[in-house]
């Protein structure tokens, strides 16, 4: 088995052999162990004599042994091919499938339905806010969130759906040994505790600014939509939509005040059909997705009390006490319900699926009279 991963690694980080040629290789001769053993002269005549000399004589041992050895390191790391199980099936229908994929957490994930959630790196409080609520009732819901790792809302997405018990995944622009930024590094390990992170890159590559625009097609990809939540125009967050709709997935955005820049980039969205996301049930009924998946929703914090799913636990009653029929800003119920910011977010979105509670403006909510 390391023998044909050690061909397949050998493959993918050839020097200027890219994600085309090595497909066109594959189709060719089939998986990576037939390419090698397809001799020069047939190489030749399906990549040219320049590219079969970087494939085949470029010393790349020492960087395939790094990666056997980083996979042998612990069963949480996984290097997933094209053509095994695992490989995500939603990938084979984007137009530039990666080869190789390195994984560090539950690659089980890679095949099940996602949503990604992306915006803006200087992300505003509020929209911080509503990333990770609706992560945490979109990750309840059974969906993977899917987000790249980066400050602002990407963080916010990951945690929002850790902290209500579902799983995501980070696609990251470095190699799978790196964390970028540097004080993500928390946050990584508890996703790659609880879901997993995912790279194409060798071992070692750095942030460089290409990568993340590569990065972004998985994460469109992979999911089938994404939801925008801050976005200034020309932000990377755009260039995620973009290939969502050419990709066919679906594309969200949040509407945000006129005045600011970070609402700029969903408004041009909205204004080129992407639908409006006022709620998480807004995107689940745009997706049909109503079925959970089962033993979702309990919070891995080890918070007692029902699930981030059930709107009729003790936690929901204490929130609709300090609730009452008045509006009530999210300070004010922390302090009515004696319930944490976080786990405070997770119930008002269930509750707000469940038609019991309203949000409005001013990060206000209120309570719904019981029909």
């Amino acid at each position: 088995m390391n023998d044909e991963l050690a061909d397949w690694l050998r493959l993918t980080l050839a020097p200027g052999i890219g994600g085309q040629t090595q497909r066109r290789l594959l189709a060719a001769f089939g998986p990576a162990p037939a390419v090698f053993s397809a001799g020069r002269s047939a190489i030749v005549g399906v990549i040219g004599s320049a590219a079969a000399a970087r494939l085949l004589d470029s010393n790349n041992a020492a960087a395939v042994a790094a990666a056997l050895a980083w996979r042998a390191r612990g069963d949480d790391r996984h290097i997933v091919v094209l053509g095994d199980a695992d490989y995500p099936q939603a990938l084979l229908e984007i137009d530039d499938p990666p080869t190789l994929l390195y994984v560090r957490g539950r690659r089980e994930l890679l095949n099940r339905p996602a949503l990604a959630i992306v915006g803006s790196r200087n992300a505003t409080p509020a929209g911080v806010r509503n990333a990770e609520q609706f992560a945490a009732a979109l990750g309840s819901s059974g969906l993977v969130i899917v987000s790249g790792l980066a400050l602002g809302i990407d963080g916010a997405a990951h945690r929002g759906a850790l902290a209500a018990g579902g799983d995501t995944l980070a696609f990251i622009g470095t190699g799978i040994d790196r964390v970028y930024p540097s004080r993500h590094q928390e946050l990584a390990r508890e996703i790659a505790t609880h879901g997993a992170i995912v790279s194409e890159f060798a071992l070692g590559t750095p942030p460089l600014p290409p990568n993340f625009p590569r990065r972004n097609r998985l994460i469109a990809g992979i999911a089938r939509g994404v939801l925008v939540v801050e976005a200034a125009t020309g932000s990377g967050s755009l260039i995620t939509a973009r290939l969502a709709a050419e990709q066919g997935r679906e594309v969200f955005a949040i509407p945000g005040s006129i005045h600011s820049p970070l609402a700029r980039g969903c408004h041009q969205l909205l204004r080129l059909g992407a639908k409006l996301a006022e709620s998480a049930q807004d995107v689940l009924e745009e997706l049909a997705w109503a079925s959970p998946l089962p033993g979702l929703g309990k919070a891995k914090n080890g918070a007692a009390g029902g699930t981030a799913a059930d709107p009729d636990d003790a936690e929901a009653g204490r929130l609709l006490d300090a609730l009452g029929h008045e509006a009530r800003t999210l300070d004010q119920l922390v302090q009515g319900s004696g319930l944490t910011a976080d786990r405070l977010s997770v119930i008002l979105l269930e509750l707000e699926l469940a038609g019991r509670v309203a949000s409005l403006p001013g990060d206000c909510y209120q309570r719904l009279p019981e029909s």
